[in-house]
């Protein structure tokens, strides 16, 4: 049995935990420490922190997740000013051995690892995924994380992907009025535009702009809290919006993929408005893909409810690599 610091690292957020891997499988790993990014100079102090509030001598070796491209020998972070030097891991923490990744491979990974209990049925037959084929993965929160597992009996491969870019596709009159929005902002638009925390904003000033209503600007989070409180009908209206683009998008991307062994909806947005996705039209609209909607009908879609799936993930990934 081996011992790891999971770190999963975000625009706000650091999060640490300690995981025990064994024969390539997570047997354990802690409760997680979250550390506001703001509050630290850079990874390493961060890493300084967590070794002075763990109170003991931390595992020699560390699986990060990165909310970005990880593949470059110097690693700017997207959404916060830390910079990560590979070549300087080992030093910098005292470790000798690491494994960086996307967050959104490490999302694949626990989508590989967790168990059936850490799944929620959302649409489809309810079903436990196929055993061989891929798996899409679709995660919307502060932007579109998308990867894909494809298994073949105990084996497995992580692809992270950045599928979230690809171009939004209006199916009626209400998303031609939000891409026409968007377009005068941007040269193209891309799902995560619309499918995502911020997204929710356009879909609210835009069904105010076809009822003619004047409207009060309001940030993403408190345009979610109003629309899943019912506290604002026009919110509300949105949020159901978003449920449909949601569910035409997944199904976009699990034709693309060609993931027949079953769809998983990740990411913190999630697990917010699960109870929303049951009851909207997403289910419906995941299906409706012309001469292929007996075949989408036939997907098991489910919502990954492990508390930490990139903390979880990122030891997966280790895991696999290195024991």
């Amino acid at each position: 049995m081996t011992a790891i610091v999971a770190v999963d690292i975000g625009g706000t957020h650091a999060r640490f935990a300690i995981a025990e891997v064994q024969k390539g499988r997570v047997t354990d790993l802690s409760e997680a420490v979250t550390l506001k990014t703001t509050e630290h100079r850079s990874f390493q102090t961060a890493w300084q922190e967590f070794k002075r509030l763990n109170g003991a001598s931390l595992p020699r070796a560390v699986a990060i997740a990165i909310a970005g491209p990880v593949d470059a020998n110097i690693i700017e972070l997207t959404n916060n000013p830390w910079v990560i030097h590979r070549s300087m891991v080992c030093e910098k923490l005292d470790v000798d051995n690491f494994l960086i990744v996307n967050d959104f491979g490490a999302v694949g990974h626990a989508v590989a690892h967790a168990g059936a209990e850490h799944f929620q049925y959302l649409a489809g037959p309810e079903q436990d995924f196929a055993r061989e084929g891929t798996i899409s993965i679709i995660g919307p929160g502060t932007g579109l994380g998308v990867a894909q597992v494809w298994r073949k009996g105990i084996n497995y491969h992580v692809q992270a992907t950045e599928g979230g870019h690809i171009d939004f596709a209006p199916l009626d009159a209400i998303e031609d009025a939000v891409l026409a929005r968007l377009r005068k902002r941007y040269r193209r638009v891309s799902i995560e535009r619309v499918v995502s925390g911020p997204g929710l904003i356009d879909l609210y000033e835009t069904l105010a702009a076809i009822e003619g209503r004047a409207v009060q600007q309001y940030d993403d989070k408190t345009l979610w809290q109003m629309g899943m409180s019912g506290a604002d009908s026009l919110a509300a209206a949105a949020v159901d919006r978003f449920c449909l683009s949601l569910g035409s998008v997944a199904g976009d991307i699990t034709l693309a993929q060609g993931g027949f062994a079953g769809v998983v909806i990740a990411g913190g947005l999630g697990l917010r408005i699960k109870d929303i996705l049951i009851r909207s039209g997403f289910a419906e609209r995941f299906r409706a893909k012309g001469r292929f909607e007996n075949l989408m009908s036939a997907i098991p879609v489910k919502l990954i409810t492990h508390p930490q799936p990139g903390l979880f993930g990122a030891a997966a990934a280790y895991a696999q690599q290195h024991v």
